[in-house]
C-alpha cells in the first residue's frame, strides 16, 4: 500500500515539475528566439546585401569574404570577457546591452561604402553581439536540468534556421521594393530597417527577463523552491565536475570540444554566408526567388535542430545525434562541389541537406560540454568553446571568398567544407566518445 502511495506521490511531482517547467519555457524561450532569430538575420543579411552592394561599390568576392568573416575576430575577442560579465551583472542587462549595441551597429551597416567602413562595422557587429550565444546557453543551465535540455536547446537554436525562414523573404521584398527609395539602395534599407527591431526588443529585454529563480515572482513561492529543489537535485546527480578556470583551461577535452565545433562553424558559415550566392549560380537572379528559396531550405535546418534535440532527450545520446548529422551535412557539401549546377533541384535538394546537417548539429553538441563543467568553468568553457570555435566562421566565407576570386568557382571550397564535417564526425567518434564513456561510468546512479 505504501508502495502505492509513494509511486502516486512520484507520478504527481513529476506532473507538477512539467507543470512548472513549461510555465519557465513559454516565459524564457519565446523571447530568447525572437533575439536569437533577430541576431542571425543582423548577422547573415550581408549575404544578401551582397547580391547588390558588390557590383554597386565594386567590391570583389575577397572584399566581401573578409568583411564577413571579421564578424567573428571581433566575437572571439569580446566573448569570454562579456560571458563572465554575465555571471557579475546578470543575464537581464548583459543580453539587452548586447541586443541594443547589435542593433545600432546593423543599422550603420548602410554606411559600409568602403572596403575599410565595411571591415570595421562587422567587426564591431561581432564584439557586440559576443556573449549572446553562449550567455544564453548558460543562462538555460540555471533554468533547466540536463535531461530537458537538448529539447530545449534545439527549440531555442532552431531559431537560426528560423531566421533565414524570415530573413530570406524580408531581404528579398526590401532589397527590390525599397531600392531607389529617397536616393538609398535597397542593400542600405536592407541594414537600416533591420537593425531596428532589435533595438526595441533589446529595450523590452531590461523590464522582462528574469536572472535567477528566486526572483522569478511569475513562480510561485511553491513552484520556485521546486523547480530550485530538482535544479539541486540535477546538479548533484552528474557528479563532480569541473569548477575552477585555471584547470578547465588545461583540460585537453575543452579544446577537443573547440575543435569539433570549429569545424562544425566552417559547414554552418559557409551555408549562411554563402547559400544565396549558391542559389543563385543554379540559375536564379531574382533576388525575391532567392529569398523564398533560402526560405524553404532554413526550414529544413529548422526541424532538424528540434528533432535531433528530442531524440536526444529521449536516447540520452547527444553524440550519435550530432555525429549523424555532421556526416549528412559533410557528404550534402562534397555533393555540392561536383559540377550539378546545371541541375538547380539538385542542387538546392544537395543544400538544404548540407544546412540540416550543420545546422542540426549544433543543438547536441552543446549538451556534451555542459555535462563535464560548471560554475566559473562552465561560463569560461563555454564562451571558450563558442568563441575559438566560431574562428571557423571566419575562415569559411574568406577562404571561400579567396577561391572564388581566383578561381571562379567556389568548388574547391565546398569540397573542403565536406572533408572538414567529415573530420569533425570522425574526431567525435575517436576522441569524444571515449571522454563522455568515462565520465558517464564515473557519475554515480540515482538511488
Amino acid at each position: 500500500m505504501s508502495v502505492g502511495l509513494n509511486t502516486s506521490a512520484k507520478v504527481a511531482a513529476s506532473g507538477d515539475l512539467d507543470a512548472i517547467y513549461k510555465k519557465v519555457f513559454w516565459r524564457l524561450i519565446p523571447i530568447l528566439m525572437v533575439l536569437w532569430v533577430l541576431a542571425w538575420i543582423d548577422r547573415v543579411n550581408v549575404s544578401f546585401a551582397k547580391l547588390q552592394m558588390m557590383e554597386e561599390l565594386q567590391f570583389s568576392d575577397a572584399v566581401y569574404g573578409l568583411g564577413a568573416g571579421i564578424f567573428y575576430i571581433g566575437y572571439l575577442i569580446f566573448e569570454v570577457p562579456s560571458n563572465l560579465l554575465l555571471q557579475k551583472i546578470g543575464a537581464r542587462k548583459t543580453i539587452a546591452r548586447i541586443a541594443i549595441g547589435w542593433g545600432i551597429i546593423c543599422m550603420l551597416m548602410a554606411h559600409a561604402t568602403t572596403p575599410a567602413v565595411f571591415y570595421t562595422l562587422r567587426f564591431l557587429l561581432g564584439a557586440f553581439e559576443a556573449g549572446f550565444f553562449p550567455g544564453v546557453i548558460m543562462y538555460l543551465t540555471l533554468w533547466f536540468p540536463t535531461d530537458r535540455r537538448a529539447k530545449v536547446f534545439g527549440i531555442f537554436m532552431s531559431s537560426v534556421a528560423l531566421s533565414g525562414v524570415i530573413g530570406g523573404p524580408l531581404a528579398g521584398l526590401i532589397m527590390t521594393q525599397m531600392h531607389g527609395y529617397l536616393g538609398t539602395s535597397g542593400w542600405q534599407w536592407l541594414f537600416l530597417l533591420e537593425g531596428i527591431p532589435t533595438i526595441l526588443i533589446g529595450l523590452f529585454v531590461l523590464k522582462y527577463l528574469t536572472d535567477k529563480v528566486e526572483d522569478a515572482h511569475w513562480l510561485t513561492v511553491r513552484q520556485r523552491a521546486e523547480l530550485r529543489s530538482d535544479l539541486d537535485r540535477d546538479s548533484s546527480a552528474l557528479g563532480e565536475r569541473q569548477h575552477s578556470l585555471s584547470l578547465v583551461l588545461r583540460d585537453r577535452r575543452l579544446w577537443i570540444f573547440t575543435l569539433v565545433y570549429f569545424l562544425i562553424i566552417v559547414m554552418n558559415a559557409t551555408a549562411a554566408f554563402w547559400g544565396p550566392t549558391i542559389v543563385r549560380e543554379s540559375g536564379f537572379e531574382n533576388i525575391a526567388t532567392i529569398g523564398w528559396i533560402i526560405s524553404g531550405v532554413s526550414l529544413c535546418g529548422s526541424a532538424a535542430m528540434i528533432f535531433n534535440g528530442v531524440m536526444a532527450d529521449r536516447t540520452k545520446r547527444p553524440l550519435g545525434q550530432c555525429v549523424a548529422s555532421i556526416i549528412v551535412g559533410g557528404l550534402a557539401f562534397i555533393a555540392l562541389s561536383f559540377p550539378i549546377y546545371d541541375n538547380a533541384p539538385l542542387v538546392i535538394a544537395a543544400f538544404a541537406f548540407a544546412l540540416a546537417g550543420a545546422y542540426g548539429a549544433i543543438p547536441v553538441f552543446w549538451q556534451m560540454p555542459n555535462k563535464l563543467f560548471a560554475g566559473t568553468a562552465a561560463a569560461a568553457g563555454i564562451a571558450i568553446i563558442n568563441s575559438f570555435g566560431n574562428l571557423g566562421g571566419f575562415l569559411a566565407p574568406y577562404g571561400l571568398g579567396l577561391l572564388k576570386s581566383e578561381t571562379g568557382s567556389v568548388s574547391a571550397g565546398l569540397l573542403t567544407v565536406g572533408g572538414l564535417g567529415l573530420l569533425a564526425a570522425a574526431l567525435l567518434v575517436l576522441l569524444v566518445h571515449r571522454f563522455m564513456t568515462a565520465e558517464t561510468k564515473a557519475v554515480p546512479a540515482e538511488v
